[in-house]
């Protein structure tokens, strides 16, 4: 070997060494700053958090997929008419996301649901990753969960909100005679593409165009990316920090939580949704919704559907509450689980003509 060529290889042996030295410094430190974060003082650190359940019930969808579904039935016999709250999550989520809803309305009659491929629900065809079949599988859990003329109450967050909104559209019957009210939260009546994660917006301009090839791509090697994705937890802590939530001191242990919700989710089943997302447009459906109360909430910090989307559904409407929380992220029924509780409660009283306090007994 002559003396040019050993020198390029100890070259390329020192680039190469430095290179594995500064990731494995910056892996360090990401682990170092994680193990802060998880220091702080944490008050949801004993929260059994995926852990409260109701009793389970398969609810097969018109393509018959089996949808895991779990009812909260209070104590005693079922009167004639009971109220109903049917919750419905978002995308890469599960029922889980419900948790502090699911625990201090207790005492009311609750349905919670799983997502076609989310959750413990069935993988769904690829075709049938769309907002419209979420809407058709919500009539299903309706139609499996409630008798018909029982009152009804919709509450969706995210693209859960554009579930119901899918069967305001294709199934209007049910606002005629069944559903009293609905609450959207973190939620949109399309134009997503238009959002820019907190990008500059040159830059998510730059970003949008590419973004549906990108997922695409990663979706085809679930293989390979559904691992890095568990290696890669500790950054993903952060990313869902910083995205899913405004408050910089929010509980380390709720991260973690959602972390691992959005983790079951394999990318397989991100990439097939992701382009009913973009596509998603159900202003029609505003003309079924303005029939019953609705509840508006966004957040101020919101950087998946904006607070001015939910500003438009809102002014969209002749009954509606709009409740903007300024220091609030996409994730408002965790981030704070009492101000949606209690924006529910109104809800409730304004759907059934009862006092708060009597509404959601």
């Amino acid at each position: 070997m002559d003396g040019r060529r050993k020198r390029r290889l100890g070259i390329a042996g020192a680039v190469a060494g430095l290179g594995a030295a500064g990731i494995g410094a910056a892996v360090a430190a990401r682990k170092i700053a994680v193990g802060r974060v998880r220091l702080l003082p944490d008050p949801d650190v004993n929260e059994p958090f995926g852990q409260l359940r109701g009793e389970p019930l398969t609810v097969l969808a018109d393509d018959g997929l089996a949808l895991h579904v779990e009812i909260e039935q209070p104590p005693g016999r079922r009167p004639r008419k009971q109220l109903t709250i049917v919750f419905c999550h978002g995308y890469c989520l599960t029922q889980d996301t419900w948790h502090y809803q699911r625990r201090d309305l207790a005492g009311t009659r609750m349905v919670f649901w799983d997502q076609r491929s989310h959750g413990r629900s069935g993988r769904s065809r690829p075709s049938r990753a769309t907002i419209d079949q979420t809407g058709a599988d919500l009539a299903a859990v309706l139609r499996a969960t409630t008798r018909p003329g029982d009152p009804v109450l919709l509450v969706g967050h995210s693209m859960g909100g554009m579930s119901i909104m899918a069967l305001a559209e294709r199934s209007p019957e049910f606002f005629d005679r069944q559903v009293i009210g609905v609450g959207l939260i973190n939620t949109s009546t399309g134009d997503i593409h238009e959002m820019t994660l907190g990008l500059p917006l040159i830059l998510a301009k730059v970003i949008r165009p590419v973004a549906p090839r990108v997922v695409r791509g990663l979706g085809a090697r679930k293989n390979l990316i559904d691992p890095a994705r568990t290696a890669g937890a500790d950054l993903a802590f952060f990313v869902i920090r910083r995205m899913g939530f405004a408050d910089r001191n929010i509980s380390p242990t709720l991260v973690d939580f959602v972390e691992r919700m959005i983790r079951a989710t394999t990318i397989d089943v991100i990439a097939e949704f992701y382009p009913a997302l973009m596509r998603h447009d159900k202003r029609k459906s505003l003309e079924t919704l303005t029939k019953v109360p609705i509840l508006v909430m966004s957040g101020g910090a919101d950087q998946l559907t904006p607070r001015a989307h939910g500003e438009l559904i809102a002014d969209s409407l002749d009954d509606a509450e709009f409740v903007g929380v300024d220091q609030a992220g996409h994730l408002l029924p965790l981030e704070h689980p009492g101000l949606v509780t209690a924006a529910l409660r109104r809800l409730l009283a304004r759907a059934t003509g009862r006092p708060v306090e009597e509404a959601a007994s």
